[in-house]
């Protein structure tokens, strides 16, 4: 059995030691084909000196093939960029670093973190004072389904318009109403919990290559209630919340009501306890016929 301090030491090393066996694997796009890596996440690179000698003092450069090319990391003697060097490009400022302890060992492998599909891309690994061709590495980076209003992606469908048609204490018609998307969006209706709501059948319209959609559906319970317009091709997703409240149907109600009723219960127990405990109360008696019985007792004794 390994102790607790050998076992936290293991698990320390472990990611030093894939890390090992992905650079010596990875020094050739060829071989291994490319990294891929889901968007947001963190990517690392790898790329080693075949002879695995110590490059601490050493000089190595990768950068980001484009018409272009851009500086994504320099290392120089133990100077990089963001600690003694300059002139990264602003596209990874942040969001790169080495292996220090890896150094050694000739590990020259970098990590992106929060990864973004522009940075997809090819990039090179190289050791210009030593006999070392450069290492060519793709990455890949997959985009994940999120709201990309920001990005200004063409066709990208804006906020969904939500409203409440009518609403009676039998339940309440929802209107969504998605404008000029391209491609066609998936629309829904669900519940705070993310349950996908029965609805009507879509209104669809196409008008100058965008898609216009309109769903209802009907609620009939206290909730909030969100529309989400979903376009997989361009892994965007875009949604509006609205909140409905039937009178004497929210849990907050019910809650006080059961409140309110376990007093007044708890309430008649006490006074019918008091009641019972009062008539059962012997009579007081008066102290000086108390005293008369006993000096009559006293006397026949005697």
């Amino acid at each position: 059995m390994f102790s607790p301090q050998q076992t936290s030491t293991a698990m320390e090393l472990l990611p030093l030691l894939c890390l090992l066996l992905s650079c010596s694997a990875g020094t050739s796009a060829d071989q291994n084909g490319p990294v891929i890596v889901k968007e947001e996440s963190d990517a690392i690179l790898p790329c080693s000196l075949s002879t695995k000698e110590n490059i601490e003092s050493k000089l190595f450069d990768w950068k980001k093939k484009e018409q272009k090319n851009k500086e994504v990391f320099l290392y120089n003697d133990k100077a990089f960029y963001g600690h003694g060097l300059s002139g990264q490009d602003e596209q990874f400022k942040g969001r790169v670093s080495h292996f220090p302890d890896e150094l050694k060992y000739g590990n020259a492998s970098i990590i992106i973190r929060n990864t973004k599909v522009t940075d997809s891309g090819n990039y090179t690994c190289e050791f210009p004072d030593l006999q070392q061709s450069p290492v060519l590495i793709e990455l890949v980076v997959d985009r994940i389904l999120k709201d990309r209003s920001a990005e200004n992606i063409p066709g990208a469908s804006p906020k969904p318009s939500v409203k409440i048609l009518n609403q009676t204490n039998d339940g309440a018609l929802l209107q969504c109403e998605v404008v000029g998307a391209f491609p066609e969006p998936t629309v829904e209706w669900q519940d705070s919990a993310g349950n996908k709501l029965p609805a009507k059948e879509p209104q669809v319209s196409e008008r100058g290559g965008s898609f216009y959609i309109i769903l209802q559906t009907t609620v009939m319970k206290t909730d909030y209630y969100r529309c989400v317009a979903t376009q997989e091709e361009i892994k965007h997703k875009a949604e509006a919340d609205t909140y409905v409240h039937f009178n004497g149907s929210s849990s907050g109600s019910s809650t006080v009501s059961v409140v309110v009723g376990v007093v007044c219960l708890l309430v008649g127990i006490a006074v019918g306890v008091l009641a019972v405990l009062y008539i059962r109360r012997p009579p007081k008696q008066d102290p000086n016929s108390k005293s008369g019985v006993g000096t009559d007792t006293k006397e026949t004794e005697e």
